[in-house]
């Protein structure tokens, strides 16, 4: 039985909204941060960044939370910071995107065979969500799993990206460890990819190499027949 047909009537109309309201109020702590936000920076988005996707996508990428200076400000997922930079170019190289990726949301940039969305849709300061806050906004990375039975992959961005992907599957996460470059194959078909996030902490350490991040988006392109 899928999501939607498991969930009881008050379940399912939260299910139906794959994407928070522009000032959802589930969250105290990061409303209270959404409107400082607002006040300091009337022009950015400040509000929760909806997912971001092709048509039809086969491969579902899940990030962490927008960053402040990032997606906070553009409005669209891994927009507008360094991790965009490395995410968008490795999409562009395995023909997940097409176009040219110019950290603007209006840069022309589409995604082909792929979605993005992150696990917590607003900033949380210092880049951190609570627990709490990971899963009260899971019903709506649950709402998009179910409005897209056709994706066939997921890229798990790091570990928060990973353990809420699993929750709102609703698998055991000690069946399936997080570690950059595992690969879990599920007993529907699907398949899930793990990688470190693409941060710049991470790449500026070492933690994440350029080739053990193209290594990531090449299988599972490929498992979609992104390349094909």
């Amino acid at each position: 039985m899928d999501l939607v047909a498991r969930a009881s009537l008050k379940d399912r109309l939260t299910l139906l909204e794959t994407d928070p309201p522009h000032d959802c109020p589930l969250c105290p702590r990061l409303v209270q941060f959404r409107i400082d936000n607002r006040a300091q920076f009337p022009g950015w988005h400040n509000a929760p960044v909806p997912a971001w996707s092709g048509a039809a996508p086969k491969l579902m990428i899940v990030g962490l939370a927008p960053g402040l200076r990032g997606a906070n400000r553009t409005g669209r997922p891994f927009t507008g910071d360094y991790a965009g930079d490395l995410l968008y170019a490795t999409l562009l190289k395995f023909g997940l995107a097409s176009g040219t990726y110019a950290a603007d949301p209006n840069d022309g940039l589409t995604l082909k065979n792929a979605m993005i969305v992150n696990a917590v849709r607003c900033v949380p300061p210092q880049n951190k969500p609570t627990g709490a806050e990971i899963a009260t906004c899971r019903q709506f990375l649950t709402a998009t799993i179910a409005a897209n039975p056709q994706v066939r992959a997921f890229i798990a961005l790091g570990r928060i990206g990973h353990d809420s992907l699993l929750a709102a599957l609703g698998r055991r996460r000690a069946s399936y460890p997080f570690g950059h470059g595992a690969e879990h194959a599920f007993d529907n078909g699907t398949r899930l990819f793990d990688s470190f996030h693409c941060s710049r902490y991470n790449t500026n350490t070492g933690r994440l190499t350029t080739d053990m991040f193209e290594d990531v988006i090449g299988r599972a392109a490929d498992f979609v027949g992104a390349r094909a």
